[in-house]
């Protein structure tokens, strides 16, 4: 087993490995030919100019100025400087929420820690179990630390039991907090943000068919009858996915043309060439511009024919409409109410936000959601299986003397070479491989479940992601490992004290995750300040495949956050400081590191480099409190477990309880947070109004509203191709003829956003002058 100078040498190893990484990074950022891709969000909204532009030839690409380079560290305090408040209106509520997260962890942890080392370690310490009565057990200083070292029945036990409670306590006042705060600001958010399509939008699914309708003529019918006075527009879902793809290759074969028109215009004398074959390296050598410019000439040809045939094609229409209402008032009644008798039908739901809608999901039929989340349900399950079996064989490198015994021969170089750098470093790197490829995987998934939302795409990714790491990470690596460690102690050991060995066993597993911590999270946080792989991206597109601004826009765009990757990664360490709090101390210390690390890191990710691409105002956190109210009380159950292998078991009923007062706090927040995550509060809805109102009285929402669902795939298109597209999906005549007898009398809608349809009583009136 690793000793505390073991790790003391690994933790110094990954704390001068980010320390070098800090010093690049200061570095590379100082640099002119650097500044697009350490700056890109300033640059990409306009606010930021090259400094490479200016000045002598060397100054264009070396910072000459070297006093510059004495301040390397500060970008930390510059991270910092930003309030809240103008963080939420540069970046976004959803990337504010999220920093929160990291200082949840510090709130929590950086007391639990000073409480427990002040506390718990001298009470495990001073005990001389291990060295007395477990000699057959593999341990080392480290687990001196921790509850492994008190005896069996030891009336200290009780010491961890008043900590559990303790910790749970603070855990939950400060999540009390944090949930109140973060629910102020969603509300605070929604009432004074500008006027956005999704607040007055309704995404309207599984529409009935009708023989005699068509998709849109049904939902204008069915939404003047039922909401006569706030009803305004809608815009049927057609599918475009075929379209869409054939528009993004005639966009890649335009930027071609743009980039040899532009290397012909600077060199007349001899026109560009290229190859036809793969990848332009094989095939016959033709004229580079007329050859794009004819490839592009047939594809207009096919996407004209495609989005002819989706416009009036019946089966490319779906039965999904987003609805538009005159005020949010009117859009909160219709999202938040059963609209029909048969629950299944006319289903409703907030729209998402026109960014952060997931186009190619929208045409997937309702009815087949069911059956491909219970097949994807499926194939998770197997795919966490699976993967127990390469993690659990990594965790014979937890420890060089499990690696001496499954391979001898190995042991007079491990003795002889970096044995506590191997010891530090290589089981979480190793694990970390592992999971590269998973994030990919898991969204894969999710998008073949059917979610109409980038955001409940990556919700949807973080659930399972959390899952997966909580068996294959956490579980796998302490029950496997310990059980591969302590293997031949249980072959030699009677069948009653197997309990007591495992019990012992379970803690001495916090020497794997602080080198766990330092490698991933350390290092990992380090990394990505330093953005070496999309430093060197961005140099080689800009090189090698940069032809327009447009193309540099998108090679130095570095992206959105990553809540499906970044969110369950955090919860992990939330977990583990949970479990080890009250059982190993000594992992602590790092879990607090890495989350101070990570706040300064990441909020100076959020300030100079991600670019949201969606805005769902925190929609994510009762997620995030859910799952840290789960790590609580998976360190109150393994808390249980571990004092009754201790002979403690009288001290169950009291852990219990805590246990039972944990769910009645979940249940708690639940209630009274929870709805302002999910539910626009009517209240809040008229008094928005009343106040747009007030301030534009003369404002026409139809326009605003009409054109802001439609596909982008249309809206790419020429100006007289999208009216007609929006003439076809929009039915606005001023009576829908039908052949339904109790459809002919429907009130027609309003031609301006101001003015009410006709109400029922209204129906006999128009009835008389159509007569």
């Amino acid at each position: 087993m690793a000793t505390l100078g073991d790790i003391g040498v690994a933790a110094a190893f990954n704390l001068l490995t980010a320390l070098v990484f800090f010093l690049a990074f200061a570095i590379l950022r100082l640099q002119p030919f650097n500044d697009r891709v350490y700056f890109s969000k300033w640059y990409l909204k306009g606010l930021r100019t090259s400094p490479s532009r200016y000045g002598a030839f060397v100054r264009r690409f070396v910072n000459l100025d070297f006093r510059s380079y004495l301040r390397f560290l500060n970008w930390m305090p510059e991270a910092l400087k930003m309030p809240e408040l103008e963080l939420i209106d540069h970046a976004g509520l959803d990337s504010a929420v999220y920093l929160r997260i990291y200082l949840i962890g510090l709130k929590i942890f950086v007391p639990v820690t000073l409480l427990s080392w002040a506390v718990l370690v001298p009470v495990n310490y001073t005990n001389n179990t291990l060295k007395s009565q477990l000699k057959n057990v593999t341990s080392s200083d480290i687990d001196m630390l921790s509850i492994s070292n008190i005896p069996l029945g030891s009336d200290r036990l009780w010491t961890h039991i008043v900590m559990a409670y303790a910790f749970t306590f603070w855990t939950c006042y400060v999540l009390l907090k944090e949930y109140e705060a973060v629910a102020n600001m969603r509300l605070h958010f929604l009432q004074s943000e500008k006027r956005r399509p999704d607040q007055f939008t309704v995404l309207v699914r599984n529409v009935p068919p009708d023989p005699d309708e068509s998709v849109s003529e049904s939902v204008e019918h069915f939404f003047l009858v039922n909401h006569p006075d706030t009803y305004l527009t809608h815009q049927v879902v057609c599918n475009a996915n075929k379209l869409a793809k054939m528009v993004k290759t005639r966009e890649k074969k335009q930027n071609w043309l743009d980039y040899y028109q532009l290397k012909y215009s600077r060199n007349n004398a001899q026109r560009p060439i290229m190859k036809t074959g793969f990848l332009g390296l094989r095939g016959e050598k033709v004229d580079a511009i007329d050859h794009h410019i004819s490839e592009i000439e047939k594809l207009s040809i096919e996407i004209a024919e495609e989005r002819e045939r989706v416009l009036k094609d019946p089966k490319a229409i779906m039965p999904a409409a987003f609805v538009s209402f005159k005020s949010r008032w009117g859009a909160a009644v219709c999202a938040q109410t059963q609209q029909s008798r048969n629950p299944t039908l006319w289903l409703t739901e907030w729209a998402p936000e026109p960014r952060d809608v997931y186009w190619p999901n929208l045409p997937i039929p309702y009815v087949s959601l069911a059956i491909r989340r219970l097949i994807m349900a499926v194939a998770f399950f197997f795919l966490t299986f699976f993967f127990m079996i390469p993690i659990a064989s990594v965790q014979a490198l937890a420890s060089i003397e499990g690696l001496e015994k499954v391979a001898p021969f190995l042991k007079p170089i491990i003795k002889r070479f970096l044995k506590s750098v191997i010891q530090g470093i290589l089981p979480g790197l190793v694990l970390k491989l592992f999971l590269i490829f998973l994030p990919t995987i898991l969204m894969i998934m999710s998008k073949f479940e059917g979610f109409t939302s980038i955001s409940s795409l990556e919700r949807r990714s973080a659930t399972r992601y959390y899952l997966f790491n909580f068996v294959n990470v956490f579980l796998t690596s302490v029950v496997a490992g310990s059980a591969m460690e302590q293997l031949n102690t249980f072959i030699k050991q009677s069948a009653n004290d197997i309990p007591r060995i495992i019990g012992v066993a379970v803690p001495l597993r916090a020497t794997f995750f602080i080198t766990y911590i330092m490698v991933d999270g350390w290092a990992g946080v380090a990394g990505e300040i330093l953005m070496l792989k999309p430093l060197i991206i961005y140099h080689l597109k800009n090189f090698f495949l940069v032809k327009t601004e447009k193309d540099r826009e998108e090679a130095m765009d570095p992206g959105s956050l990553g809540f499906n990757t970044g969110e369950p990664q955090i919860q992990l360490y939330f977990l583990l400081g949970m479990v080890y709090a009250a059982v190993t101390p000594i992992l602590l210390p790092f879990i607090v590191i890495f989350f101070g690390l990570a706040y300064v890191v990441f909020r100076h990710q959020i300030i100079n480099v991600y670019n949201q691409e969606y805005e769902s105002g925190a929609a994510f956190w009762p997620d995030v409190h859910g799952r840290i109210i789960v790590a609580l009380l998976i360190s109150q159950v393994a808390l249980i477990g571990l004092l009754s292998a201790k002979h403690a078991a009288k001290s169950a009923p009291f852990l219990i309880a805590l246990i039972v007062l944990t769910i009645w706090f979940y249940t708690f927040c639940k209630a009274r947070y929870e709805p302002a995550f999910i539910r626009y509060p009517l209240q809040g809805a008229m008094m928005k109004d009343t106040l747009e109102r007030a301030r534009e009285p003369n404002f026409n929402l139809k326009p605003y509203l009409q054109n802001a669902y439609v596909h982008p795939v249309f809206k790419e298109e020429d100006e007289e191709d999208e009216d007609e597209f929006n003439h076809k999906l929009e039915t606005e005549s001023v009576l829908v003829p039908t052949k339904r007898q109790s459809r002919r009398n429907t009130p027609a809608p309003s031609k301006m956003s101001g003015a009410s349809s006709p109400s029922l009583s209204d129906v006999p009136k128009h009835s008389e002058r159509m007569k």
